[in-house]
């Protein structure tokens, strides 16, 4: 089936058309998550790989419902005070930590270990976020950005995720450099006040920035937006509170069906690995694979983060054909792919110095109650600062 770009001959027309389902899209999207839940059945380990498809499928389509993205979060505050898409993560957050804390107490679910993201403070981890906030700025789009906004249609963003891919290898291959520079150890909120107080704490604070955080008065709205649509809720546009609440909730599950939080850049390390080692690099003896070569000897599907960033691309382009917002954009501008190559190197590489992205690093990290989530989402706002300095350079708007 070949998707074409279609020129819409007016504006209503072009509304008209955002209200239809995009049927062959539908199509040709429930087939590839047919065909990744079959991978994922035939070479998951056990049961838990197809049920974290279904789950990585639900976070793409809930992203894409409500274009619930991190890089913009930080532009809209830094350019607009608008700290909206703040607000909205602190909800998701409060709803992850109410789920996480208890189960990390406990240890273990059905016998398997919980273990959440927490990372120590150091120089390159701090250096690595600030590198992640510029290249988000410049590359259209963080991770979960990347792989929802490129299920949507984007396809500048593949750029962004190839050169993800590539900086992402180089940085597995540099971890030993990085690593004999200062750092604290990795700490938790629940090791110094203990997982009850921790909790009011963390739940404390997501409730002062949902209620004082500067936002536009237009920023959210708690109902969804009513568009015509045979699908009700699936077909609609959602709201960032609607998304937070579905985010927070698919993130405690992966939580119990993967015994780790959410992430996503490890995907990207293994396939750029992978692939140097089909290029003849002795991968396996890079810092980052020395302790568990293992992953880079079996088939990709094998890997449940894989399998759930593939998941988001295609439950993105459900619920964009679903919403009839699926729209197949070509940005070849030489300016545009030289921002998505830098934007891409620098949060592949930043991500594997601070130990995860905007998920992994922040969201899920922050939801761990690990200490080391506060301060990347402060050295990513610096680092944010620099990319918005340097977009009018790369001719971004």
């Amino acid at each position: 089936m070949t998707l074409t770009v279609s020129i819409k001959p007016s504006v209503s027309n072009a509304m008209a058309d955002l209200q239809k389902p995009q049927r062959h899209v539908i199509i040709w999207a429930a087939s590839f998550g047919l065909g990744l839940f079959a991978l994922a059945i035939a070479f998951g380990a056990n049961w838990r790989a197809p049920a974290l498809t279904l789950v990585g499928l639900s976070l793409g389509f809930v992203l894409f419902q409500s274009t619930f993205g991190f890089a913009g979060s930080f532009r809209a505050a830094l350019v607009q005070g608008d700290f909206s898409g703040f607000r909205a993560q602190a909800f998701a957050l409060a709803i992850s930590s109410l789920i996480f804390f208890p189960l990390l107490n406990l240890g273990s679910v059905f016998g398997m270990p919980l273990n959440g993201f927490v990372t120590s403070i150091g120089v390159s981890f701090i250096f690595g976020a600030i590198l992640f906030g510029i290249g988000m700025q410049i590359g259209g789009g963080c991770a979960s950005g990347t792989l929802f906004s490129l299920g949507g249609g984007n396809m500048r963003l593949l750029v962004t995720l190839m050169f993800f891919i590539v900086g992402s290898a180089i940085g597995a291959a540099h971890l030993d450099f990085w690593r004999e520079l200062p750092a604290f150890p990795a700490t938790t909120t629940q090791d110094i006040l203990g997982w009850p107080l921790a909790l009011g704490v963390h739940l404390c604070l997501f409730a002062a920035v949902i209620k004082f955080a500067p936002r536009k008065s237009q920023g959210e709205q708690i109902a969804p937006k009513k568009t015509d649509t045979p699908f009700g809720l699936f077909g609609r546009p959602w709201s960032l509170l609607w998304g937070a609440v579905a985010l927070g909730v698919l993130n405690g599950l992966t939580m119990v069906l993967a015994g780790r939080p959410w992430g996503e850049t490890s995907g990207f390390t293994l396939w750029g690995s992978k692939i140097a080692l089909h290029l003849g690099f002795d991968a396996a003896s890079w810092p980052y694979w020395r302790g568990n070569p293992g992953p880079l000897f079996v088939n990709i599907f094998s890997d449940i983060t894989t399998l759930m960033d593939f998941g988001i691309i295609i439950g993105a382009t459900l619920a964009a054909a679903l919403s009839g917002r699926f729209v197949l954009q070509l940005d070849w501008r030489g300016r545009s792919n030289l921002a998505a190559c830098l934007g891409g190197l620098l949060m592949g590489y930043g991500a594997r110095l601070s130990d995860g992205c905007n998920i992994g690093a922040y969201f899920s990290a922050l939801a761990s109650g690990s200490l080391s989530a506060w301060v990347w989402v402060a050295a990513a706002f610096i680092g944010s600062a620099i990319g918005i300095r340097l977009r009018p350079i790369l001719n971004l708007a």
